[in-house]
């Protein structure tokens, strides 16, 4: 009997990820990574979940020891880069001030149109998730599609390119051009849809346990990755938030929290302080410092979206919530500088590669420079900016979905998406979330401007549409 391999939360393969966390937040592991190395330790895997051999008893032993110690050594960049609201909301001076009136709701073809984004951003980006960037290029240009601008195909790459680079292993029966039959499931999705289950049943004053509870009642394990798997297993073991988010877990600043944030957004327009607020209780059950930043600057862009149809005053707004001194800050910033700097979007992305191309290409520092620099490159252009955010690399169907989500609500109605776009969509989305699969994207803004605006944010959970 073959023994499935558990990936994203075994000692052995935690081990090297937190090596790299601590070499990036300043701490010093040189004596635990070389007691690790002598034992026979590898280093973490560079793009799977989970290293190709077990490891035996006495390493998996020992890699869990090590994980303690790790956790235990002095964080130089703590007071930089807090973690609790009060602390981060103090490290802000120009910390976004409460509307004098409320925001009038978003309106229901706003937010299909951020849905809708969202969904095409994610679909964009699937089949070339994991791959390097040369090779997202080679592919590309293989088939004329360079600088990107429409769906991946396989049609026309050539066999030795097609070997060297293979699509997306999982993604690519459902997300090549000539693949596409709606949206196919996707965690940047199931997420948005769990963030809305969230305020259905508990109101925008929910908690950080009330996040985990829903997520233990409606969220199956193997739909979790990295970060969120960690904090679902320590959930299981008894650890509540926010230690969910410490506990031997090594992915606590990738982009795992920013994914979710969007409907956070969605549902506090013009408010930006009360979106990142809002996406800080629910990043905490699995992510610390600048992964809960990630969250709130995607969470805040997205409030200050809902008011504009301008680009730039709404990523001013996400760095306003981010503590300035924070590795987050400065990587905004360095994206939308490279993007002002550069008319060709390609030389963007290799300075972009030359200074965070260390990073793990699912941390939240390279991917929010990205995001920021194909924002900012584009204008909050729909195609231009979705483009521009799988092109670069990294983990393209994160980075594509939240570019599509703000650029969507910039342009303000499904109309206005590209037809190339939208249509293969079939208004169909796919998902194990219960009570969701088969739903339409019209009906999910009906949803989300139901629980954030209607009696108490509590309106009956609608059936999905099958067809």
């Amino acid at each position: 009997m073959t023994v499935p391999r558990l990936t994203w939360v075994q000692p052995e393969d935690l081990i090297g990820h937190e090596l790299r966390q601590a070499a990036e937040d300043g701490r010093d592991a040189a004596r635990i990574a070389a007691r690790w190395h002598a034992a026979g330790g590898l280093p973490a895997p560079d793009r799977a979940g989970a290293s190709p051999v077990p490891a035996t008893s006495r390493l998996r032993s020992l890699a869990a020891g090590l994980l303690d110690e790790l956790a235990l050594l002095p964080a130089p960049l703590a007071d930089a880069e807090p973690t609790d609201l009060p602390a981060i909301r103090a490290a802000c001076p120009a910390w976004p001030g409460t509307p004098r009136e409320p925001s009038p709701a978003l309106s229901v073809p706003r937010l299909h149109a951020a849905w809708l984004g969202r969904a095409v951003g994610c679909l964009l980006g699937k089949p070339v998730e994991k791959l390097p960037l040369a090779g997202i290029r080679a592919l590309a240009r293989a088939t004329g599609n360079w600088p990107l601008r429409s769906w991946f195909t396989a049609e026309g790459v050539p066999g030795e390119l097609a070997a060297a680079y293979p699509w997306n292993r999982r993604s690519a029966p459902v997300s090549l051009a000539e693949n596409i039959d709606g949206m196919p499931e996707d965690d940047d999705l199931n997420y948005p849809l769990l963030t809305v289950e969230l305020l259905r049943r508990h109101g925008r004053g929910f908690t950080t346990a009330d996040v985990a509870r829903l997520w233990l009642d409606e969220l199956p394990a193997g739909r979790t990755f990295t970060a969120e798997r960690v904090a679902y297993r320590n959930l299981l073991s008894g650890i509540e938030p926010p230690e969910t988010a410490r506990y031997r877990n090594p992915f606590r600043e990738w982009i795992g929290a920013a994914i979710r944030a969007d409907v956070h957004g969605w549902t506090n327009p013009g408010d930006p302080a009360a979106a990142a607020a809002q996406a800080h209780r629910e990043a905490t059950l699995t992510h610390t410092a600048n992964g809960v930043y990630g969250a709130m600057f995607v969470a805040a862009v997205i409030a200050a979206a809902a008011r504009t149809d301008e680009v730039h005053g709404c990523l001013r707004a996400g760095l306003s919530v981010v503590p300035p001194r924070s590795r987050l800050a400065g990587a905004v910033a360095f994206g939308i500088e490279s993007a002002r700097a550069h008319r060709d979007f390609e030389t963007v992305t290799d300075t972009l590669h030359a200074a965070y191309g260390h990073y793990h290409w699912v941390h939240v520092l390279p991917n929010a420079a990205l995001l920021a620099a194909a924002l900012t490159h584009a204008d909050g252009d729909f195609s231009g900016s979705i483009c521009r955010a799988v092109s670069g690399g990294w983990d393209t169907d994160s980075n594509g979905a939240t570019a599509g989500s703000v650029a969507g609500l910039l342009a303000g109605h499904p109309a206005r998406l590209p037809e190339r776009w939208t249509a293969p969509l079939k208004n169909r989305l796919a998902t194990s979330v219960a009570g969701f699969d088969g739903i339409g994207f019209d009906t999910l803004a009906e949803l989300t401007r139901a629980v954030a605006h209607g009696p108490a944010g509590r309106e009956p959970r609608r059936e999905a549409r099958r067809t």
